[in-house]
This record gives C-alpha cells, sequence and structure tokens, in this order.
C-alpha cells in the first residue's frame, strides 16, 4: 500500500545516557513524540538488552499503529540510535506526521551527524493519486509512470504520467499543475486583472514555480519585468527539466528575475512596486496540516502587498474551492476586505483539483468586474494576445457571476 517510509542513523548523541539504557524514558519519549504527532498506538513492545557483565547494552522498541509502525535501537557505548518509521497512505497523508516523529526523536538524542533516508512505497504503475478535497472526499487519477521523485529542503515533489492530464506536479502528494488542464488554472489566475489593467508592466509572482503562470503573463506585450519568488528552488529546476509543456521556456527569460526566498519576507522588505501581484501558492492549508504558502494568508501579509502595488495595481490569489474550504473562501475574503477596497471573487472549474475552485482580484482602484466585453476585447486586440484555450471576453464577463451560495461566503458590504 502506498506510503511513506523513513530512517534516521544518529551519530555522536549527546543526550543523557538515561535515554539511551533505561526503557520507561525511552518508551515515554517514543509515545510523547508519536501522540503528538498524531498517529494512532495499538500496540507497543520494549526490550532492555545487557552486555554479559549485567551493564546495560541498549533498547529496543517498537509502536505498532494503525498506521503502520515506529521503532528504534539505541547503542549506549556508541552514543548511536537507529530510528524507522514507516507510514500507509491509503486514506489519509501520513507524511508530516511521520517526519514531525523523526524530527522530534532525532532533536531529543542531540547527534551531531545524522543519515536520513526516504522511501516512497507501494506505488506501482496504474496505482491511483488522490487529491484531497477534504478529510472525507477525494478525486483520483491513474499514475501511468513515475517520472521523478525528489524530496527538497521543505517537500516532496513528484513528477508524474497519467493518461487523462499528461505530466503532473505533485507536492507533499497534493496536485499542483498538469500538461493538459494547466489552462484552466493559469489563463484565469492571470489574464482578467493583466487584462483590467490598462498597461501592466512589472508583475510579482509568489510561488508559481511550475512557470505557467509566467509564461501567461508574458503574453502581455507591456510585461517589462516579472520577479518569480519561488521559495523552493528545487520546484523550478524539476518544471525546467519535465514541465516544458507548461512553461514553453519562459522560465529562461530575460525578463524574468528569479528569486528564492520566502514570498513573506520578501514582501516585507522589497522596495519595488509592482502592477501585478499574483500569488501562485500551494494550498495553505490541506485537510492533514499546514503548507509552506499558510503564512501568505495573512491580513498583515495583504496589507504589505497593497503598500507594494501601484494606484492601478491589483492582486490575485486562488481561494480554494467554496464548497469544500468554504470557511477558508469566506475568511481569505474578508481578510482581503480588510486591507483593499475592492475585493471580487471569481470561480472556475478545474479538472485536476476535481472542483469549482475560487479565486479573487483584490486592487485598490479598479473594478476588473466592472471591465465590459468591448474593453476587452480591444485589449487582446491591441496587446496582439495569441488566442487562449479558455479565457476570452465572454469569460471574462461570466467568471464574476456567482452561485448565491457563493454569495453567501461573501463578507458584509
Amino acid at each position: 500500500m502506498e506510503g511513506l517510509h523513513l530512517t534516521a542513523d544518529c551519530f555522536d548523541c549527546e543526550a543523557e545516557l538515561d535515554l539511551f539504557v533505561a526503557q520507561d524514558s525511552l518508551r515515554k519519549c517514543i509515545i510523547d513524540a508519536t501522540l503528538a504527532a498524531g498517529l494512532t498506538i495499538v500496540g507497543e513492545k520494549f526490550h532492555p538488552f545487557s552486555h554479559p557483565d549485567g551493564s546495560p547494552a541498549g533498547v529496543t522498541g517498537a509502536l505498532l499503529l494503525a498506521e503502520s509502525h515506529v521503532a528504534i535501537h539505541t547503542w549506549p557505548e556508541r552514543r548511536a540510535v537507529t530510528l524507522d518509521v514507516y507510514v500507509c497512505n491509503f486514506s489519509h497523508d501520513n507524511d508530516g506526521k511521520a517526519r514531525q516523529i523523526v524530527d522530534t526523536l532525532v532533536a531529543a538524542f542531540r547527534p551531531r551527524a545524522v543519515s536520513r533516508q526516504e522511501l516512497r512505497r507501494g506505488q506501482p504503475a496504474g496505482q491511483l493519486a488522490f487529491e484531497a478535497l477534504s478529510k472525507d472526499s477525494y478525486s483520483a487519477t491513474r499514475i501511468e509512470r513515475v517520472v521523478a521523485r525528489h524530496q527538497s529542503t521543505m517537500q516532496e515533489i513528484e513528477i508524474a504520467e497519467t493518461a487523462d492530464f499528461g505530466k503532473i506536479m505533485r507536492i507533499d502528494g497534493a496536485m499542483m499543475t498538469s500538461e493538459k488542464d494547466e489552462f484552466f488554472y493559469h489563463e484565469c489566475l492571470v489574464h482578467p486583472a493583466a487584462i483590467a489593467h490598462p498597461e501592466p508592466r512589472t508583475a510579482l509572482i509568489i510561488g508559481g514555480g511550475d512557470g505557467g503562470s509566467t509564461e501567461e503573463l508574458l503574453k502581455h506585450s507591456s510585461i517589462s519585468s516579472i520577479t518569480l519568488c519561488e521559495i523552493d528552488a528545487d520546484v523550478v529546476r524539476l518544471a525546467r527539466q519535465h514541465l516544458t509543456k507548461i512553461h514553453r521556456g519562459a522560465l529562461d527569460d530575460p525578463k524574468i528575475q528569479h528569486r528564492h526566498e520566502d514570498g513573506f519576507a520578501f514582501i516585507q522588505h522589497t522596495k519595488e512596486q509592482f502592477d501585478l501581484i499574483l500569488l501562485d501558492l500551494t494550498d495553505p492549508v490541506t485537510p492533514n496540516g499546514s503548507s509552506l504558502a499558510a503564512s501568505c494568508m495573512s491580513e498583515v501579509f495583504f496589507a504589505a502587498c497593497a503598500r507594494q502595488l501601484t494606484a492601478q495595481g491589483m492582486l490575485v490569489l486562488h481561494l480554494g474551492s467554496p464548497y469544500y474550504h468554504a470557511e477558508r473562501f469566506a475568511s481569505t475574503l474578508a481578510r482581503l476586505k480588510a486591507a483593499f477596497p475592492t475585493v471580487r471573487p471569481y470561480t472556475v472549474y478545474i479538472p485536476l483539483y476535481g472542483a469549482l475552485w475560487g479565486m479573487a482580484i483584490a486592487s485598490k482602484q479598479i473594478d476588473a468586474a466592472a471591465i465590459s466585453a468591448s474593453t476587452v476585447n480591444l485589449r487582446i486586440e491591441h496587446r496582439r494576445l495569441p488566442l487562449l484555450k479558455y479565457y476570452n471576453a465572454e469569460v471574462h464577463q461570466a467568471l464574476f457571476a456567482l452561485p448565491n451560495y457563493v454569495k453567501d461566503l461573501l463578507p458584509p458590504t
């Protein structure tokens, strides 16, 4: 069954000797770490060893989990420890919980050197890749072949081949983008705001390491520079190598300035002003915990973005699904409303995500929803935009037409 297997070999540990030789101390440490991570203990076995002279020789311990197991062995004479954690991900993504256990135990033993390994197990050709919409609902597509899998310092990045979507990118098990349906997301994230702006010149993209939003922005001839602030350089590296049908070389365009740093920190210290800021991020909250994007959804962050926008500038972001993520959808709009006088949510169905998805444009002056179809057509013609696969003048108007259940999530006016 699909899961994650983690091992850690710890050397020259500086923890107290009691943690190496006292069964009760070691047991408490492991049980506390496992429960704190949110996994379920269903059984346990600990066994202390002794040298021929009766002196302690270490402890082997194992926890049987509903999700699989945690195992440990200590060598007090070597000041060494081996850790082994495996979690099954059949119904829930337990990767983060497994990593938390290993991190906690490594920190408890305070090694001077650690060798860590990760092995993704149980995902042969034909395995279903699940997209968690909530803790109880999933969409899925079948993986034909895993092209690349890489554990960066921050997250696991996977590129895989599928029949319906071509190559897909997943980060920590969550769907990010695909070759065949990326235009649903990227065209609708970029063009409604870019067309509403009379002449966008400078743009900041936070996230967007696959290059899809960059490629769409470069279709506007007035764009002179794009700062791409993707915290994880390995996302960009793998996209360059495997996702050329999505970015079409845009990641290496001379107009692009790459910054591999935290988006929250960047917006706090930059002196630059931007006509457009796009938050092309992972979900800020997944069904199993927070992601790297969480800090970029705060009221403080939105206020900082407002300061760095030009007078006619606009902030664009996705809100998640108004059906599956209704609370996040509503609360994000409320935080945007506190930072911007005009906030216009809109929706688009994303096949890869398996749901109707929410986006929003926040601005100081321009109301993107009020731009007429004739103005949209004139700007498309003036900018010589190529024929797009999703966005056009009629779609621009339709995006902002909200169902009543979505209207019910809007902040009071």
